[in-house]
């Protein structure tokens, strides 16, 4: 199986990076989205309804599978020999940024819910703060495996 994965190892990567790409850039949109659906929607059903669409499409058609393949494909680099020493600390850095992201996936799930559902408390303000979880998230990522220190 080894042989396996290390004859695959271009191929991961690159599959591994284009799944980070898709899954960062519905991170980062979904947010926005949140913001706009709470500060223009108000009570104009059509425009929750066209929120509540795009909002659910973004997560399930494309945050959802990219997350993942990111995982899958991240998995598969981890078990491919010579690429990860557990004995230094970036691994265990951008481990816990991946587990952070994953929560922070979770979470927007749940946002979504509230507001397709009209029971969201939550201020166009506060889901702009939370917009920044990911960008902190990904230096942490990028910086530890690039650096590897």
């Amino acid at each position: 199986m080894s042989e396996i994965l290390a004859s695959l190892y271009p191929w991961t990567k690159s599959l591994h990076v284009l799944s980070v790409i898709s899954w960062m850039a519905g991170l980062f949109y979904l947010p926005r989205l949140f913001v706009h659906h709470v500060e223009q929607a108000g009570r104009d059903s059509h425009i929750h309804e066209t929120f509540s669409m795009m909002e659910r499409k973004l997560f399930r058609l494309i945050m959802n599978p990219a997350m993942i393949a990111t995982w899958v494909f991240g998995l598969m680099l981890v078990f491919t020999p010579g690429i990860v020493d557990w004995s230094l600390v970036w691994p265990w850095t951008k481990a816990a940024g991946v587990l952070a992201m994953t929560w922070f996936h979770h979470w927007l799930g749940y946002r979504r819910k509230e507001l397709a559902a009209g029971t969201n408390t939550r201020s166009g303000r506060a889901f702009r703060m939370m917009n920044e979880v990911p960008t902190l998230l990904v230096i942490i990522i990028v910086f530890s495996v690039i650096v590897k220190f």
